[in-house]
């Protein structure tokens, strides 16, 4: 477990005075956000993401934090009754150990930062992934990547988020972007651990132990992002272990009610699966409990790492009410959280991307103090 830090509370207290300003302005004091140089290379490797157009002026909308201290109305320290293993009061309750990370390859790089195929394991399972770390003697701020769906059939090493993967290594974060079980060169998952995300969640929480073992990992400085699939992965872990990580950022991410999320997605894609999920714990009219048990949002009082929500206003994947309900809940149960809506932005964000990354990087930069 990482050790409490009492300065946390005070500094989050002054930041969510500042947040606005410093997300609306550019950060003072540290150099602006750059893009990943195009001489980059690996299998990783996709094409940088351009600055949008001079005529493109159509702003975010951002939903402002709240000004409450994160953790000033969590709830009391007992955890939540646990009624079912399959729970996220269950995994709240487990010590999700990993090992070291072992480098398995060389996978290219620029001046700014070297890729590596990694493995490291969280309770005896392998976990596959893909390591970027910036040049220099560090340490450095660190990052877990957690990516959306991807068939696994067809998943290959880090796939998911490299565009994120070489922006924020370019901007001086060590990056370990986590292929979850089941995905590349992952041990398999089984049925209920997939569906649920629980397993993926503890890959997840995995990463950050195996980061805190690095030397050149400054752990005072830990952060996750998760696009998708991955932003919902991401929620879990934060309800899961609140003090994992100093800060928190989501794109266009699954719903934070597991049911949204079974007939949004399993149903009409898997309905064979849906229908043994459904066999095996009931449906949600039968066990609302057990549904409850395994959404984030049931949990939002236990979020203590500041979190930004970005979300097109034109994805037909996740909904945008699937960001701007957990928004509500989030600042409802005074959670440090900031939502920004990209007009005409779909899923996977194109033309805005660039300038969702510089966003997202001057907000890592004042959470995690870089």
């Amino acid at each position: 477990m990482r050790p409490h830090h009492p300065h946390r509370p005070l500094a989050y207290a002054v930041a969510g005075v500042m947040a606005l300003t410093l997300l609306l302005g550019a950060c003072t004091g540290s150099p602006e956000p750059t893009a990943p140089s195009s001489s980059s290379s690996g299998p990783s490797s996709l094409p940088t993401a351009q600055p949008p157009e001079p005529d493109q002026k159509t702003e975010p909308t951002e939903t402002a934090p709240t000004t409450t201290a994160p953790g000033a109305t969590l709830a009391p320290e007992e955890l939540p009754r646990v009624d079912h293993p399959v729970s996220l009061p269950a995994l709240m309750r487990e010590e999700v150990r990993a090992g070291a990370i072992e480098r398995t390859g060389r996978l290219g790089g620029t001046e700014r930062w070297t890729g590596h195929a990694v493995t490291y394991t969280v309770d005896g399972a392998t976990v596959s992934g893909e390591l970027l770390v910036p040049t220099g003697e560090g340490p450095f701020p660190a990052l877990v990547l957690n990516h959306g769906y991807i068939d696994p059939a067809v998943y290959t090493l880090g796939r998911g988020m490299s565009r994120e993967q070489e922006w924020f290594a370019s901007n001086g974060f060590v990056v370990l972007h986590t292929d979850y079980r089941g995905h590349a060169g992952s041990d398999p998952v089984g049925e209920v651990g997939r569906e649920t995300r629980l397993v993926y969640t503890r890959d997840a929480i995995g990463a950050v132990r195996a980061l805190e073992q690095e030397p050149y990992v400054d752990t005072e400085r830990l952060g996750m992002v998760g696009r998708s699939m991955g932003g919902g992965v991401t929620y879990n872990a934060l309800v899961a272990v609140p003090d994992l990580v100093d800060a928190a950022v989501v794109f266009a991410p699954v719903s934070s009610s597991f049911v949204d999320n079974l007939r949004q997605f399993t149903e009409p894609n898997r309905p064979e699966g849906a229908q043994a999920f459904y066999d095996r714990f009931g449906t949600p009219r039968e066990s609302p409990g057990f549904y409850r048990a395994l959404s984030s949002r049931t949990f939002f009082d236990r979020v203590r790492a500041p979190v930004l929500i970005h979300h097109g206003t034109a994805d037909d994947t996740c909904p945008p009410a699937w960001s701007r309900r957990p928004q509500t809940l989030l600042r409802r149960a005074g959670a440090d959280s900031t939502l920004v809506e990209w007009q005409g932005e779909g899923h996977a964000f194109g033309p805005r991307f660039a300038d969702s990354m510089r966003r997202t990087v001057r907000f890592l930069r004042s959470r995690l103090d870089v």
